[in-house]
């Protein structure tokens, strides 16, 4: 008879297989890190956090869609939503059956630039990662509002072009999509003709989870070397899953999340940071420099996002503002005989040193050295 490890590992080889007909992965952690993520949603009340995993590209037909796809016929209890109402998604989170599985298209439009309109779905999505988080929400009774909380706790997977905000990138898992090279080929997908296969794998990833649920949750990986803070708490659940797993998912898990990680590292920086960085670059060697001698030169830069912030040149108080975060505010300072308003190098410093250098132990730390340690 097999042993469950071995018919473990050989499940998850068997979701690697499927996914892998019809999807295009950047990278073989990528393809990992989809598998392992798909596998945990049939164990959501084993976890303290849920990652979240987010399929985006720059351009369209990079196979984002069809990630969530096939996604769809793996997960416990999916809905696709796109165009649906945030009270449909409370709803859905908070039926007695259990929570679903969202696969969240288009996200691109919940937060661009009519993301005012969509501040509950934000809100859902955002508190959502956290067992146990609820959502709180104004409702309208005849002439009393009256407040109510939801639980927001569910799996979660999205999909769509550009970048999303900070709050969401951190707790996700991110999956750079590429359009699909001329010598790139993946199987057609039918959902009629595929579903049963689907359904098939699906029934047991479900079998093992009821199978191994009362245990998973015992016992915590230890996280590979730079691994800590918010990316611990998005590669835990995966890495547990791999670890029941067994045979060669382990390795092939920490491998994935050192290279995903090292990768998201490397995305676009916030605005803040961004903005951090080239106050660093104008600064050069001048102790003291007045605001507006702040803003020429950050404009002046080259593919530099200040000098059109919505139609128009950073300004003072936009400065302020974005820097008041950071502990770093203006004041009069006295350049020659003048007494404009500005700032000293000095107020950057501790900002600089804190968001600008390499976290410490993450330095040293790549996806080549991460092979070497989960060998």
């Amino acid at each position: 008879m097999m042993e469950a490890d071995d018919f473990a590992a050989e499940l998850l080889d068997e979701v690697y297989n499927f996914v892998g007909r019809f999807v295009a992965y950047p990278s073989e952690a990528a393809h990992v890190a989809h598998v392992l993520w798909i596998a945990h949603t049939h164990m959501m009340q084993a976890w303290e956090s849920t990652p979240r995993i987010a399929f985006l590209s720059p351009e369209p037909g990079s196979g984002k869609t069809r990630a969530l796809e096939i996604s769809e016929l793996l997960v416990p209890r999916p809905v696709e939503s796109v165009n649906v109402s945030p009270a449909y998604l409370f709803r859905k989170v908070a039926d007695e059956a259990g929570a679903p599985t969202i696969l969240f298209d288009e996200i691109d439009t919940i937060f661009g630039p009519k993301a005012k309109d969509n501040e509950e779905i934000r809100g859902l999505l955002n508190a959502g990662h956290r067992r146990g988080a609820t959502a709180g929400r104004c409702v309208v009774r005849g002439k009393i509002i009256e407040t109510e909380e939801l639980p927001a706790y569910c799996a979660v997977a999205l999909a769509g072009l550009g970048d999303l905000p900070d709050t969401i990138l951190t707790r996700s898992v991110i999956i750079r999509m590429r359009r699909r090279a001329p010598d790139e080929a993946v199987e057609p997908y039918r959902r009629r003709v595929h579903k049963p296969a689907g359904d098939v794998v699906h029934k047991r990833l479900a079998g093992w989870a009821e199978f191994i649920a009362a245990d998973i949750g015992n016992e915590w990986p230890e996280m590979p070397a730079g691994i800590k803070d918010r990316d611990a708490d998005v590669w835990e659940p995966l890495l547990a899953v791999a670890a029941a797993a067994g045979g060669h998912w382990p390795r092939r898990a920490r491998v994935a999340a050192v290279a995903l990680v090292a990768l998201s590292k490397e995305s676009t920086p916030s605005l803040g940071v961004k903005l951090l960085a080239d106050i660093k670059t104008v600064f050069n060697d001048n102790e003291v420099l007045a605001t507006e001698s702040i803003l020429i030169r950050l404009c002046a830069l080259d593919e530099s996002p200040w000098s059109d912030m919505r139609g128009k040149p950073l300004d003072d108080r936009q400065l302020a503002q974005k820097l008041r975060p950071y502990g770093i505010k203006p004041r009069v300072v006295r350049i020659g005989t003048a007494t404009p308003r500005g700032y000293h190098m000095a107020d950057f410093i501790d900002a600089w040193r804190r968001y600008l250098s390499t976290p410490p132990q993450e330095s040293a730390t790549s996806a080549t050295s991460a092979t070497a340690v989960a060998a």
